[in-house]
């Protein structure tokens, strides 16, 4: 079925959708804590008649349609919120103070649901298996890595994978991504800079951790500016840094958090062996030590499968045209998708939703983030074409399905 007849059919059903989001809107949860979302999105399984374990990765839920004959394809929504106050002037604004759906996990999970009612109601159809997956802790805690160890991508054999993420470098009617590497290598950092305390105003006295810190601060861009290809990616952002609490004490230490990008998993462990030696050398220099930790997991980068970026186009282009398939360069920014794709082909896909006559126009993790809701039934009828004309191309032999 073509993407047009899928929107329509979605269209249909689009207050249901949209309500469904704007539950999840309200009530967000953080990292391993979407104990309520997860018992929306089961409990909207249980009234579709959609078969599914719950409790994977915590929270995790993974349902199962189709008639199990024949290839696997699989939907991903992600479910965690953001620790991030809501300032967006929309009525169904979080409940939760300092907890937002800031990165559009609420809308992910709603497309899906929807696309979940439109897959049961032809599931006669489905020659083959869709696994729906829902997914916590993708803003930093791997959840994707702990759904894909769980064993989600087997029994039966996952043979392509499809992500879509609210997209606001893209206007509504639009989609963007690319072959290869789409998204970036993330990695956390954490650096303590420990000195010797004292008065402020007998400096000679202490060994003063916040000179050395701003120095380390200062130096971790030389490794970007001079030692990475102009024509390469590295990202060193220090985005938290805590010392002291009076204006006449020189503290004992600093604290900086901050984060790494890059392109490949190998330039990643580079830049984390120099940012530890530079920190290290230039606390030392300055008689202060230095500890470095890359907290979390690493995210590795997010690399689109062409056989299905190439799907994904064709799908859009049939009903919206060419001109609104964008071809978007690589993204700084990480996504724990890339945990799935590591193992089997997938493409993951921005779904346009900056609408500036609906103030649709801060970027995701910003405090006044809001979304073109119009675009929500498309999304779900974007994942069931996804799953339809997978389907069928693998049972024809098409790349990628071996």
């Amino acid at each position: 079925m073509e993407l047009g007849n899928l929107v329509r059919e979605a269209r249909t059903v689009e207050d249901w959708i949209v309500e469904l989001r704007r539950t999840i809107h309200r009530k967000p949860e953080l990292m391993y804590e979407e104990v309520e979302t997860s018992a929306l999105v089961r409990k909207v399984l249980d009234e579709l008649g959609i078969s599914y374990e719950a409790g994977i990765a915590e929270t995790g839920v993974v349902a199962t349609l189709g008639d199990s004959n024949g290839p696997c394809v699989a939907l991903r929504a992600d479910m965690d919120a953001l620790p991030i106050h809501e300032e967006a002037d929309v009525d169904f604004r979080s409940e939760i103070p300092g907890k937002m759906h800031a990165c559009g996990h609420d809308c992910h999970t709603a497309m899906l649901l929807g696309a979940a009612r439109m897959l049961k109601s032809r599931e006669h159809e489905i020659q083959g298996t869709v696994k729906l997956v829902f997914q916590p802790a993708e803003e930093g805690g791997a959840g994707g890595k702990r759904m894909r160890e769980h064993g989600i991508l087997r029994s039966p054999q996952v043979q392509r994978i499809f992500g879509l993420h609210v997209w606001p470098l893209a206007d509504s009617g639009e989609i963007a991504s690319r072959v290869g590497t789409f998204l970036a290598a993330a990695s956390k950092l954490s650096i303590r800079i420990e000195g010797k305390g004292g008065h402020a105003a007998m400096p000679h006295l202490a060994v003063d951790p916040v000179v050395a810190s701003a120095k380390v601060i200062s130096d971790l861009q030389s490794i970007v500016s001079r030692e990475t290809d102009p024509l390469s990616s590295l990202v060193i952002s220090i985005t938290s840094i805590h010392g002291g609490e009076a204006h006449n004490v020189i503290p004992e230490e600093v604290t900086m958090r901050g984060t790494i990008r890059t392109l490949t998993s190998a330039h990643m462990a580079e830049a984390q062996s120099r940012v530890r030696e530079v920190a290290e050398r230039i606390a030392s220099a300055n008689r202060c030590r230095a500890e470095v930790e890359y907290p979390g997991e690493d995210y590795p980068p997010t690399v689109n499968d062409a056989e299905c970026w190439r799907l994904a186009g064709d799908i859009w282009k049939g009903a919206y045209g060419t001109e609104s398939v964008n071809e978007s360069p690589p993204i700084m920014g990480g996504e724990d998708f890339a945990f799935y794709t590591e193992e089997v082909p997938g493409c993951f896909v921005g779904l346009g939703i900056r609408n500036p006559d609906q103030g649709c126009t801060f970027s995701v993790h910003h405090p006044k983030f809001k979304v073109d809701e119009s675009v929500l039934p498309t999304g779900s009828a974007m994942h069931v074409a996804f799953a339809l004309r997978s389907l069928a191309e693998l049972r024809a032999g098409a790349p990628g399905g071996a």
